[in-house]
C-alpha cells in the first residue's frame, strides 16, 4: 500500500517526520569492504502524471512515462542525484546514505520507460578502502560527470570531490576542489545539491557550476559558484519560499534547469522546475531567475524529487528525467520520471 504523506493524520505525519530525522542521523549498515550487491528492481508503470487525468502537457513539458521501483536490498533508494552515461540508458547515480549506485533505464516500442537493469550497489569508502558508515562524511547530493570523472557534492562534512569512475571498484576520492563559497556560509544539511559541467564551447568554457540547496546570503538568495574559468566567482539564485533547490541540469543551449521541493506536514511534497538563461550564469551575479517550467504538488505521481538529468533522445528530442529519494521510508516512494521539453 502507497501512503502519501499530505494523507497522514497530523500525530502520524509528526511520527513519520521524526522516523526519517532519526534514521539520518544514524550511522549506515555496511556491505563490507570492497563489496558489490546485485540488485533486482520491480518498476510499475505510472500511465498518467496527474491523478484521475489523462492530461500529458504540464506547463512546458510533456509526460513521457514514468515508474514506481522498489529493491531487493535494504539499501535500495535514497538517491539524490544521478547521470546518464549513455543517453536514457546506463547510468550512475549517488545516494544520500553513502553508495554508488549503477543501473540501465529500459524503454519500450513507443519510447516510454518499463524497466531498470543491471541494477549494483556499493558503497562509499575511505582511503584504506574500508566503507565509510558515518553519514557526516558520505552525505553526497550532486553529481556531475565527465571523461570518466564523477564530481561530487557532498554536505555536512562540505566539500566537492572528484573520484574515478569504475562500475564495482569505486575508490576514494583522489582530488577535492575549492568550491569558492566561504564555508561559514553553508549550512549544516543544505549545501551542495548542483553540480554540472557546463559545455567546453559556452561562455563558462567548461567550468564546474555549483549551487547550494538552502545555503543563502543576507537577502536570503542561494549561494552557487563558477568554479573556474572567465566567469569564475561566487553568484546567487533567487529563492522561491518555500521551495529549495535539490539539483539542475544543463540544456542543449546552456540554459540551466533547476529541481526544486517543499515539503510541510500538512500539504505533503511540492515540486517545480525553473530555466536560469546560461548566459546570466557568472561569478558576481545576483538573485539569477528564470521561467517556471512546471510546478506540481501531491495531487500529481511525485515524492521528493531529487535528480534530475537532461538528454537527446534518438528522434531528437530533448527529455528531462527525474528520480526520487525515498529516504528509505515506508511512507514514500521510489519514481523515475521522464518528460519531453517542448520549447
Amino acid at each position: 500500500m502507497t501512503i502519501r504523506l499530505s494523507r497522514l493524520p497530523p500525530l502520524r505525519g509528526l511520527l513519520a517526520l521524526l522516523t526519517i530525522l532519526l534514521a539520518l542521523a544514524l550511522p549506515y549498515p555496511s556491505l563490507g569492504r570492497d563489496a558489490v550487491e546485485q540488485v533486482e528492481v520491480k518498476a510499475r508503470p505510472i500511465q498518467y502524471f496527474e491523478v484521475g487525468s489523462e492530461q500529458t502537457r504540464f506547463g512546458s513539458l510533456e509526460f513521457v512515462g514514468g515508474l514506481e521501483l522498489t529493491g531487493s536490498s535494504y539499501d535500495f533508494g535514497a538517491i539524490s542525484a544521478f547521470r546518464f552515461l549513455k543517453p536514457g540508458s546506463d547510468f550512475i547515480a549517488v545516494a544520500d546514505t553513502g553508495f554508488w549506485a549503477f543501473g540501465t533505464v529500459t524503454h519500450d516500442a513507443e519510447m516510454r520507460p518499463n524497466g531498470f537493469t543491471n541494477y549494483t550497489l556499493q558503497q562509499f569508502v575511505d582511503a584504506n578502502g574500508n566503507p565509510v558508515v558515518k553519514k557526516w562524511l558520505s552525505d553526497a547530493e550532486g553529481l556531475a560527470v565527465r571523461d570518466g570523472v564523477a564530481t561530487v557534492g557532498l554536505e555536512r562534512e562540505h566539500r566537492i570531490a572528484q573520484y574515478h569512475i569504475e562500475p564495482g571498484h569505486m575508490r576514494d576520492a583522489f582530488k577535492t576542489l575549492d568550491f569558492l563559497i566561504p564555508r561559514h556560509e553553508l549550512r549544516l544539511n543544505r549545501s551542495f545539491e548542483t553540480v554540472v559541467y557546463s559545455a567546453d564551447d559556452s561562455p563558462l568554457q567548461g567550468a564546474i557550476v555549483t549551487i547550494t540547496e538552502k545555503s543563502l546570503d543576507k537577502n536570503g538568495d542561494i549561494f552557487g559558484a563558477v568554479l573556474s574559468g572567465p566567469r569564475k566567482g561566487i553568484f546567487t539564485v533567487k529563492r522561491h519560499e518555500p521551495f529549495d533547490i535539490t539539483d539542475g541540469a544543463l540544456l542543449p543551449n546552456g540554459d540551466l534547469l533547476l529541481l526544486e521541493r517543499s515539503f510541510s506536514i500538512a500539504s505533503g511534497v511540492g515540486m517545480r522546475m525553473r530555466r536560469i538563461p546560461g548566459d546570466l550564469i557568472a561569478g558576481g551575479a545576483q538573485a539569477l531567475d528564470g521561467p517556471l517550467l512546471i510546478q506540481t504538488n501531491m495531487g500529481y505521481q511525485i515524492d521528493n524529487m531529487e535528480a534530475l538529468d537532461v538528454w537527446q533522445r534518438a528522434d531528437g528530442a530533448t527529455i528531462i528525467s527525474m528520480m526520487s529519494d525515498d529516504n528509505q521510508s515506508m511512507l514514500q516512494r521510489n519514481l523515475y520520471l521522464e518528460f519531453r521539453l517542448l520549447d
